[in-house]
């Protein structure tokens, strides 16, 4: 088994991908250009800072570290902003994706994980998106993703490249070892801004949207632990390693609470109040989105071990009081 390049690896997600490859005895090497990443949180292996877009630095890295598996997790993730500003999404996103893919067939790479999205499936029927529900995002970001899983559909067709594309419900929580977390000051996840509330960081909690034809008016969406979520990858790497079949995969618990129920769990769970502002509705938001996720289950044997929601806030709130003592660098 070669090396596994991890690109965003620097990043929330493919932080605690990258330590739980190491743990188990993987080698690797992550890439990352440190815009919204920390290198503080690369624990393991080698770090080369750059850019996926960069076709010659990653030809080299590809070649001068063995690489034969790519997790691709370097991306913009914000919808709002990719509604204000597309191009930076379908850059990013989009172009960088198809050079680190150019690069991944001449260097012979056999597998590559790919960080999708839910966002694909923009405003299912009823709330709930299976595999095979048609994806029709509803903003640049979710686009910029689908786009990506149509390039690499197409180049598995065309080499022998094969792929797992996991696609992400709603990601919170933190390392239960308080080793790495959500770092990103001005992150937009509903968990991270009410815990940075907590901790004194933000001075209140925003519901965007309170006329969501939801129980309580607001969005719900479908929480999945990081660490259940890094978990998958590696479940995904030993599937496409066994010979199976390129697979695109949701990646939640199949259940939905709503930004009410979730800001009154991190109440309870804190012991005390939150200040909370009701505003408009943001451009790009589904009013409910929940995985149907027993194909994953079936198809890569995964077994979540994090579902508890009051677990999650307790995981994510320990990360932001750990930043109040010593900030990520």
């Amino acid at each position: 088994m070669g090396t596994i390049l991890v690109t965003g690896g620097a990043g929330y997600i493919g932080s605690h991908v990258a330590r739980q490859l190491a743990e188990r005895g993987e080698r690797i090497v992550t890439l990352d250009n440190l815009s919204t990443g920390f290198r503080s949180a690369v624990l393991h292996g080698d770090f080369v800072q750059g850019d996926t877009g960069d076709a010659a630095l990653v030809a080299r890295v590809l070649a001068e570290h063995g690489v034969d598996t790519v997790m691709h997790f370097a991306a913009h993730i914000v919808v709002p902003e990719s509604v204000t500003n597309p191009l930076k999404y379908y850059r990013n996103n989009t172009a960088n994706t198809r050079t680190l893919l150019e690069c991944s067939v001449a260097a012979g790479v056999r597998h590559f994980v790919f960080s999708s999205t839910a966002a694909v499936y923009g405003i299912p029927a009823g709330g709930a998106a299976s595999e095979d529900t048609p994806a029709l995002p509803i903003n640049p970001y979710g686009w910029s993703k689908l786009m990506s899983e149509r390039m690499l559909a197409d180049v598995a067709a065309a080499s022998p490249l094969r792929y797992a594309a996991l696609r992400y419900f709603n990601v919170a929580g933190a390392d239960p070892g308080g080793r790495i977390g959500q770092s990103t000051p001005e992150a937009t996840h509903l968990i991270k801004v009410a815990c940075q509330h907590l901790t004194g960081r933000r001075d209140r909690v925003e519901i965007f949207g309170t006329d969501y034809e939801t129980p309580d008016g607001t969005c719900v969406r479908d929480y999945i632990h990081v660490e259940d979520l890094a978990a998958a990858h590696l479940c995904a790497l030993d599937y496409l390693r066994s010979g199976e079949p390129s697979t695109t995969l949701n990646c939640g618990y199949g259940r939905g609470f709503s930004v009410r129920e979730v800001l009154d769990q991190v109440a309870r769970v804190a012991g005390r109040p939150l200040t909370i502002v009701e505003s408009p509705r943001r451009a790009g938001d589904p009013p409910r989105l929940v995985a149907s996720a027993e194909r994953i289950r079936e198809r890569l044997g995964w077994q979540p071990r994090h579902q508890d929601i009051a677990g999650i806030v307790r995981s994510a709130l320990a990360w932001e009081q750990r930043l109040l003592r010593q900030p990520a660098a």
